[in-house]
């Protein structure tokens, strides 16, 4: 479809999925979430302003300096930083909560394509002073270990109207700044592995050695998630399985962080 109308209990839904799997993404595992739409932004808090290319909707999302902090600091312990590592960097804390922001804004993308019928991507996030416009507030309320962190999502009104926006000229590709390390530029003709995970699961010996032909696995990723990029061992993006002339492909949607990418070396 190419217009049609979006409710705030999709978006809601959708926003609340894609939080959760931020989360899931950046950790390995699961932080309950609990959304309503309703809530008051707080006044002074960290304001967060999300366009997207293919539709005229902004995303607001506004949190507490203390909603930052235990966000951050929550994604940085799980990538196996120190807490005294953790409180000498406010700006690598600050770093990570935008990081969620933009993989939680990156997946509802996804879902907005699904349901407009056309591409939709963030664009240009930033921080901003004040919301404008008519805004439908959302609470979601994250359960971390050490307590509860709240945000706030804001939808306005191009959302449910469904406005849809001509595509941008796609910019020329820029030709890569000449290398200057003779040694880096060697490095650069090395192979590496790639490979596409789709999930993962644990299992009992004793149901492995049952396993026949036509057997089963469930995985830990349902069919909505992308699936994940391995090289050389490490997860390095996600993205949505393609066909490519008869053979699988992979278009990537997501690249992840220095910390998650660390953090996924098997």
């Amino acid at each position: 479809m190419s217009s049609g109308s979006i409710s705030q209990a999709w978006l809601l839904q959708e926003f609340t999925a894609r939080l959760a799997s931020a989360f899931e993404g950046m950790t390995m595992e699961k932080a309950p979430i609990d959304c309503e739409a309703s809530g008051t932004p707080p006044a002074g808090g960290l304001l967060w302003r999300q366009p997207f290319a293919g539709t005229a909707g902004i995303l607001w999302l506004a949190a507490e300096p203390d909603t930052v902090t235990a966000i951050g600091s929550h994604i940085l312990t799980a990538a196996g930083l120190s807490a005294g590592d953790i409180e000498n960097d406010p700006a690598g804390v600050r770093s990570t909560y935008f990081e969620i922001l933009g993989q939680t804004a990156g997946g509802l993308a996804q879902a907005l394509s699904g349901q407009l019928g056309h591409e939709v991507t963030p664009q240009g996030g930033q921080e901003a002073s004040a919301a404008s416009g008519s805004i439908q507030w959302s609470r979601a309320a994250v359960q971390l270990p050490k307590g509860t962190a709240v945000i706030h999502a804001g939808f306005d009104a191009a959302f449910f109207e469904t406005v849809t926006l001509p595509q941008p000229a796609a910019e020329p590709a820029k030709s890569p700044a000449p290398l200057t390390s003779k040694t880096f530029e060697l490095l650069l003709d090395v192979e590496l592995p790639v490979s596409i995970s789709f999930g993962r699961a644990q299992i009992l010996l004793k149901d492995a050695l049952k396993l026949t032909t036509g057997s089963i696995i469930e995985l830990n990723r349902s069919i909505s998630e992308p699936a994940e990029v391995i090289v050389n061992n490490c997860v390095i993006a996600r993205g949505e399985v393609v066909v490519v002339e008869g053979n699988f492909g992979i278009r990537i949607q997501q690249v992840i962080s220095r910390q998650d990418r660390l953090r996924t070396l098997h």
